[in-house]
């Protein structure tokens, strides 16, 4: 299916219940393939979601809210699912992640990259790029910066024109989705081998080691 803005303005956003089932690694698979929208001051993004990982709450080394840490900033993770998570990683990279479970259980999902769709010269203005190759959208900090996702957007539900993610007929080949241990995570120890990476299989936007 070719994206353009009227295929997107009847696309579904996917509904508070899907954010909010139990188990973060289900949802990171199944946001595989969906479409990520911003529409911030007018200018319209999307890119299709090929690079997920799930976190999965206080049992997970590898989480913000692992051993029930709450802090200012992971407050956020604890809210009912169907919300963003966003926040600074090394002070420079704003990092994007949707919030799941119900309220009080710290589930999460990070998105990793996207493959564009709309929006392409918008990307290449906020990155600062003068051409487009598949380092615009691939890896957490280079998809926000080019979807213009900043720590301002935290906490903000996901059922808006302004961020959300939508549904737009577009179907995947499950055989194609593969699960990998997360990137970057080595700290959590045995939970760093966990398989909660999720990836469209030869895409050339994920990121990572081939």
């Amino acid at each position: 299916m070719v994206m353009t803005a009227i295929t997107l303005l009847h696309s579904n956003k996917l509904p508070n219940a899907f954010y909010r089932q139990k188990n973060a690694c289900a949802v990171a698979k199944a946001l595989i393939g969906k479409v990520l929208v911003t529409q911030f001051k007018g200018v319209l993004t999307a890119g299709r979601i090929v690079e997920t990982e799930a976190y999965n709450g206080v049992a997970d080394k590898a989480s913000h809210a692992w051993n029930g840490r709450r802090t200012n900033r992971t407050e956020t993770m604890y809210l009912e699912g169907g919300v963003t998570y966003v926040y600074l990683c090394y002070g420079i990279h704003h990092l994007f992640n949707v919030v799941t479970n119900r309220a009080d259980i710290p589930h999460a999902v990070l998105l990793r990259a996207v493959e564009p769709l709309l929006g392409i010269e918008a990307m290449l203005k906020r990155t600062g790029k003068t051409k487009w190759d598949h380092t615009l959208t691939r890896g957490p900090g280079n998809m926000s910066r080019a979807m213009g996702i900043l720590v301002t957007h935290n906490a903000l539900g996901l059922q808006t024109d302004e961020l959300c993610i939508v549904d737009d007929g577009f179907t995947i080949n499950p055989s194609q989705i593969i699960a990998t241990p997360r990137i970057g995570v080595d700290y959590a120890g045995e939970d760093a081998l966990l398989p909660y990476r999720f990836i469209l299989k030869d895409n050339p936007y994920v990121s990572g080691k081939k």
